[in-house]
């Protein structure tokens, strides 16, 4: 039974959602756990572990910046600094256990952890792995994966395919129709509905396509929920059944609602979309480390379980594409049984019975 684990790493929301969901599922099954959380200084978790009820401690490591900045020449002093802290700190928290989610944090405390002979475990969640993590593969005792073919980065032998774990709020959209969730969002439950998410901060593309085709939309019967972050402002025109607000809070009934999906390619968003079945047009990010986004959502097309398009092909394509699938029920329902066949709904459990048989 894990009684004092560390769960380190963050950066993002689909590192810090994973790492939260290991915890609560770590307190679950112990209620006297005592699990530390170990950042970034100045990153999202430092905010967002506190906020679902757990202590973290920051690390001063950062990342290498891709322009050339004089603030690189100190990343590998902040490195050797991160990583006597977290010598420091798994000395004084005595973990039975450490698990890295990735991002900059995640380096030092599974290098430290494995140094002092620390079990460890990873937990990887996109289909090509970052490079913290393929550095640690060697050092760590096993790691969870969501998708097949990671040998190409890590000894095949510490591999458990896992996948990712939903949030328990998501999965509560299998239990809502999609009459029900669209008459409950005020849309007429007789025509399509198209969902837009670029995550929390929005996605320049897909928001500029969007709102230059909200009439080819609204012209071809479309129904739009459109989550377009903070940084930009949508005008739906007044055009009915056209709706747009910066962040959707119910994520669970818009999902159960949607038709169709528009999203990028977050391992955690894609999981998301398996476990719900959601027929799914994604437009990775260009803007990420290894171009991970893209391998993800070819993990996906290559199964013939979404359509993708290149952010650089999304102004001229995306709106048609999504007329297109709309109208072709036979199309959409493919979409949503191949998508459907990849979903692993116990991944929580699996990665955590994975962290408990590495002890």
């Amino acid at each position: 039974m894990l009684e004092r684990v560390i769960i380190s790493g963050g950066g993002t929301g689909g590192h810090i959602f994973p790492a939260i969901a290991i915890a609560n599922e770590i307190k679950l099954r112990n209620p006297k756990a005592d699990i530390l959380f170990i950042g970034a200084l100045g990153r999202m978790e430092m905010e967002k572990v506190p906020m679902a009820g757990y202590k973290i401690i920051g690390l001063p490591i950062a990342g290498i910046q891709r322009r050339l900045t004089l603030t690189n020449l100190l990343v590998p002093f902040k490195l050797i600094r991160s990583i006597w802290m977290a010598r420091t700190i798994i000395k004084d928290f005595k973990p039975q256990m450490v698990v890295g989610v990735g991002g900059y944090a995640s380096s030092a405390v599974l290098y430290a952890a494995s140094v002092s002979g620390i079990p460890t475990v990873i937990q990887e969640q996109n289909s090509y792995a970052g490079l913290t993590n393929k550095i640690l593969g060697k050092r760590v005792k096993k790691i969870c994966v969501a998708y097949e073919g990671m040998e190409r980065f890590f000894p095949k032998n510490k591999l458990v395919i896992t996948g990712n774990p939903v949030r328990s709020e998501i999965k509560e959209a299998l239990n809502i129709s999609i009459q029900t969730a669209k008459e409950s969002l005020g849309y007429r439950p007789d025509q399509p509905l198209l969902l837009v998410i670029g995550g929390s901060l929005g996605a320049r593309t897909i928001n500029n396509s969007i709102q230059n085709g909200l009439d080819v939309l609204h012209a071809s019967g479309i129904q739009l929920l459109w989550q377009t972050g903070k940084n930009f402002k949508a005008d739906v025109k007044n055009l009915e059944g056209m709706k747009a607000s910066e962040f959707i809070y119910d994520m669970k009934t818009a999902y159960a609602a949607a038709d169709l999906v528009v999203s990028r390619a977050g391992a955690i968003s894609v999981s998301e979309l398996c476990l719900l079945g959601k027929p799914s047009i994604l437009v990775p990010s260009p803007n990420v480390s290894e171009d991970h986004q893209t391998k993800n959502a070819l993990a996906l097309t290559e199964k013939d379980a979404a359509v993708l398009i290149k952010d650089s092909e999304a102004a001229t394509t995306l709106v048609n594409k999504v007329v297109e699938i709309l109208n072709n029920k036979n199309s959409l329902k493919a979409l949503g049984e191949k998508i459907g066949s990849l979903a692993r709904p116990n991944a929580l459990k699996e990665i955590v019975n994975t962290i408990e048989t590495a002890l």
